[in-house]
């Protein structure tokens, strides 16, 4: 017991240091055997017996299939064939044989019944509290590495006592199990065991005074007309056997340590019962405790998928709102998944921008780039920031600026803790060379790298992202601009002149409770913060003007999820290109708004009119908040251009 107090302790934490206190830590020397007398006190040793045999057991073989990548329906089997035979074989039959009597095997065949009743409620309630919580929205529940594996099973394991308290008292009043008992030093040869000193003369304890969960009949030929059983049919004890008291200053065993009596010790005998239950309540006992452990291992498959394993959902930590339910496959997990903080190879600084222009080197008339992905840290805000997916350390990506006609080679090195692509979005190019994982090439593996190469046969605004689970990386920032001058001296480049341009990526993200998740038009994964090249208003830049200067807009929707109407205060613009392609003087039109939707851009002329400070944002005002919230007149999807007379 004193092992099963210890490890009980540290299975339940605090709940098992105060059930020892309460049930069996005496409360002064010489009043152990009358604080454990009450029948509830005698039912928690018989359960901590339980737990503290059986719950290793449980614990033990969960992390052998969470190692060995077992589906949770698997892990359960196994998890209760492992705690029942720990509880049976080692618990019961090993460590209790002296104290009982009788051989090992013997032992086995009479704690069988005991413990399979005990087994099948302590599992009945661990089982759908460990899977609900392992399989809830943070899944590093299930990996043994992880605090929260302990703690969900420090959880499973109290909820497993709680179940398993009642069928052990009702087993304890039935003498199918002992309860706690008092072991005290030996007395001296001269003096009779069963002696009761004058402190307790007329006071006979109720013995539960035996170990816990033993749950042993009474073995054949047992001399019980000793005058140790005779005070036990006497007392009210529902063991039926009575622990004497001694002499005062005896030393005390502490915390109910039960091996055994000084009586046992002097006489020979075991600490044996003879139960008092029937076949029917036996048996009916039995079936409903295995109802309860059917129950408990298939409930949670209402709600999550039994079929898969640790090794499938790597760890995933849901968005706080999201379901999964019991046919969401492990691979949707892990691209709904926050980011994990300890991943972050990068950290940027708190004004640090993205879409910083990328300088090739020219290789035998071949413009290279390079591109590296990356999980960095990155301030949407002063104080907000997020975990994301970048290029080469920036959110969004470097841009990338060529001319028409150009050759160029882009080598990407994969630094992400996943595979990647790139595509070269709404480019005429080599079919080998356009980027979707697992169509036109193998993906990208972390710490790989491919080669990208082609000749740029179009001039307008276009932009480059990544093409393997694109939801969730395109989402986290793995994108950046490609704009392609026209040929120098060609129509577009003389009816397109502007005074200066400015490079819209917009940007959807969500980040609660410190965690970033990538944006989905799903429940639970909308979006909080909207960007504008990676920051949100008011970090967004603010575009210097003087009147009567013009200035192109590229709109680009980098963007996952929503189609974002975008409005310039002061007056119309005019939209002269649309996906990469210049319209026509004819087809050009003038407008305040144009609909940017993902992975649309459009090309606007904006002339600056009066002087002031004159907005640009997205018609949806919740697009314009941070996480509901508007600072200095606005948030998101907003920026200024300042126009000065």
């Amino acid at each position: 017991m004193k092992w099963g107090f210890m490890l009980v302790t540290l299975y339940m934490g605090p709940i098992g240091l105060l059930l020892y206190v309460m049930a069996d830590k005496e409360p002064a020397p010489g009043e152990h055997e009358v604080f454990i007398k009450p029948l509830w006190k005698q039912g928690v040793g018989s359960t901590i017996h339980c737990v503290a045999g059986d719950a290793t057991g449980i614990i033990l073989a969960a992390v052998v299939t969470a190692a060995l990548g077992l589906p949770m329906w698997v892990d359960l089997i196994v998890e209760y064939l492992a705690g029942f035979a720990f509880g049976l074989f080692i618990f019961q039959s090993l460590f209790m044989k002296n104290m009982m009597g009788g051989s090992y095997w013997e032992n086995v065949r009479k704690s069988f019944a005991p413990e399979f009743i005990s087994m099948n409620a302590m599992m009945a309630g661990m089982a759908p509290v460990m899977t609900l919580l392992m399989m809830g929205r943070d899944m590093r529940a299930m990996e043994p590495t992880e605090m929260l594996f302990w703690g969900v099973m420090s959880v499973g394991v109290i909820a497993g006592f709680a179940l398993a308290y009642p069928v052990n008292v009702w087993m304890v009043s039935r003498r199918m199990k002992h309860g706690l008992m008092t072991q005290r030093a030996s007395e001296p040869a001269d003096q009779p065991a069963s002696a009761p000193s004058s402190q307790n003369a007329g006071s006979s304890p109720a013995s539960m005074a035996h170990p816990v969960h033993a749950g042993h009949g009474e073995p054949a030929g047992t001399d019980h007309a000793d005058s140790d059983t005779k005070a036990a049919a006497s007392s009210n004890s529902l063991s039926g056997h009575s622990e004497h008291a001694h002499p005062e200053g005896t030393e005390h065993g502490r915390g109910g340590q039960s091996h055994g009596t000084s009586h046992a010790r002097a006489h020979g005998s075991a600490h044996s019962m003879k139960p008092q239950v029937t076949r029917p309540q036996l048996v009916t006992v039995s079936f409903f405790t295995t109802l309860m452990l059917a129950g408990g291992m298939t409930f949670p498959a209402i709600f999550v998928n039994m079929r898969l394993s640790a090794r499938d959902v790597q760890g995933s930590i849901m968005p706080p709102g999201m379901k999964s339910f019991w046919d969401t496959p492990g691979e949707a997990m892990r691209d709904m998944a926050a980011v994990h903080p300890r991943l972050v190879q990068h950290e940027a600084l708190a004004d640090a921008r993205g879409d910083r222009a990328l300088v090739e080197r020219v290789d035998k008339g071949v413009k290279v780039f390079e591109l590296e992905t990356g999980v960095v840290r990155w301030n949407v805000l002063p104080d907000v920031q997020v975990e994301g997916y970048a290029f080469n350390q920036q959110i969004p990506g470097p841009r990338i600026r060529i001319t028409e006609g150009d050759r160029i080679r882009i080598k990407v090195v994969n630094r992400l803790p996943e595979s990647t692509t790139v595509h070269w979005h709404g480019l005429i190019l080599p079919n080998q060379m356009d980027g979707p994982a697992n169509i036109t090439q193998r993906p990208i593996p972390p710490g790989g790298s491919f080669t990208y190469e082609f000749t740029a046969e179009q001039a307008g605004t276009f932009f480059y992202h990544t093409h393997d689970h694109a939801d969730r990386q395109q989402a986290l920032g793995l994108y950046g601009a490609l704009i392609i001058d026209p040929k120098p001296g060609s129509p577009a480049a003389i009816e397109q002149r502007a005074d200066m341009e400015y490079v819209i990526q917009l940007q959807e993200w969500l980040q609660r409770e410190g965690l970033t998740y990538p944006a989905m038009l799903m429940e639970g994964g909308l979006p909080n913060y909207f960007t504008i090249n990676g920051k949100a208003f008011p970090s967004t830049d603010t575009v210097k003007m003087k009147v009567g200067q013009t200035i192109k807009l590229r709109f680009i929707g980098t963007n996952n999820n929503f189609v974002h109407p975008m409005h310039v205060h002061g007056g119309p613009f005019t939209v002269v290109a649309r996906d990469g392609y210049d319209l026509k003087p004819a087809a050009r039109f003038e407008a305040d708004t144009v609909n940017v939707g993902p992975g649309q851009r459009y090309d606007v002329l904006w002339t600056a009119r009066r002087p002031g400070k004159w907005l640009l944002h997205c018609h949806i005002p919740h697009h314009t908040t941070n996480n509901n919230v508007e600072h200095h007149g606005g948030g998101g999807l907003m920026m200024v251009l300042d126009v000065q007379g």
